[in-house]
């Protein structure tokens, strides 16, 4: 029996959430951090250092110490975990928190230590991995200790995973390094090739979120968006439409969509059928993109549809594994 606190942490590229035991989740924090170059310190966490995008002096480099999912600061993000985790827990308590933390489908052992090392020097008592799609699956609520197929879609904002489920364990899952940054990314350099203007990525991020859409939307909508002139140098406002949006993410979509067929192709009969009639389930941030779930659909052939608060599925479902690791370390080595 564990007395100390218990948290499943979704340690995202763009956004870390925690779900503490008997309280939910707790914390939703982007994973941003500003760092002073002169002393290398910390000067800002979470929200604080997102509102510092694009708006530093030369002293202060703003910085996402993961990539892809995995840890491309190792120091930085000890540092940034410990700060999470001292917020969700009070930072109070004699007992060390226990964690379980995602970490992508296809991650070397190298990445996986990385991670289990950050946690323990972050202040965590034991630390726990889970992969990212069984913890999804779990946090979306699906059936994954039953011998039929569940298929889930995680789209995250560096990478995006799909994995077929059963026997709480994952039988085949195929994950792409594409993710919501990218589209900002394919976004931002649309608006500079039709436009001729330069636009930063908390502008792209705003586009995609309040006009984005996978597939043409009946009633268009429309935004203003302000940027740099690239001729002129000066500052210049466009309007812009959601049926341009669309047309500009539809390449690294179109990727996402391959790396779902591939593990439908892979996928054996049997579980095959069992996903035609259940249809696939969409979670993380890039579940939230208009139409997305039509798109899917209509290239796969197979119903998908979004989970509810799909952001928060992982680090529920991190969180859900506590509760029932003796039942799934059976099946996950790394438990």
């Amino acid at each position: 029996m564990f007395f100390g606190k218990e948290l499943g942490i979704d340690l995202g590229t763009v956004n870390v959430l925690v779900y503490v035991r008997g309280k939910g989740i707790v914390l939703q924090e982007p994973s941003v951090v500003a760092i002073s170059l002169d002393e290398y310190k910390i000067v800002a966490v979470g929200e604080e250092a997102k509102a510092m995008l694009g708006r530093t002096p030369e002293a202060i480099e703003v910085v996402r110490p993961l990539r892809s999912g995995v840890i491309a600061d190792y120091r930085v993000t000890q540092r940034m975990l410990e700060y999470f985790i001292h917020k969700a827990t009070g930072g109070l308590g004699l007992i060390k928190p226990r964690v379980m933390i995602s970490v992508p489908y296809g991650v070397t052992s190298v990445e996986r230590r990385a991670v289990r090392e950050a946690a323990l020097e972050a202040g965590a008592g034991r630390a726990h991995l889970i992969p990212e799609p069984l913890a999804g699956a779990l946090g979306a609520g699906l059936p994954i200790s039953s011998p039929a197929g569940s298929m889930v879609v995680d789209m995250g904002g560096g990478a995006s995973e799909a994995a077929v489920i059963s026997v709480n364990g994952i039988v085949v899952a195929n994950s792409v390094r594409i993710g919501g940054l990218r589209l900002d990314e394919a976004i931002a350099s649309y608006v500079r090739r039709k436009y001729n203007m330069i636009i930063g990525q908390p502008t792209a991020e705003a586009i995609k979120i309040q006009i984005g859409a996978a597939m043409p939307l009946e009633e268009d909508l429309e935004m203003e968006v302000q940027g740099r002139d690239q001729v002129a140098g000066l500052p210049r406002t466009i309007t812009i439409n959601s049926e341009e949006v669309t047309e500009a993410i539809s390449e690294p979509l179109s990727a996402i969509i391959g790396m779902i067929k591939s593990v439908l192709e892979k996928t054996p009969p049997e579980l095959s059928s069992d996903i035609i009639d259940r249809g696939m389930v969409l979670i993380g941030g890039g579940a939230l993109l208009r139409r997305i779930d039509d798109l899917i659909t209509k290239e796969t052939g197979v119903p998908a549809y979004v989970a509810d608060a799909p952001i928060a599925c992982v680090a529920l479902g991190a969180g859900k594994a506590l509760e029932q690791y003796e039942i799934l370390r059976r099946s996950i080595p790394d438990l």
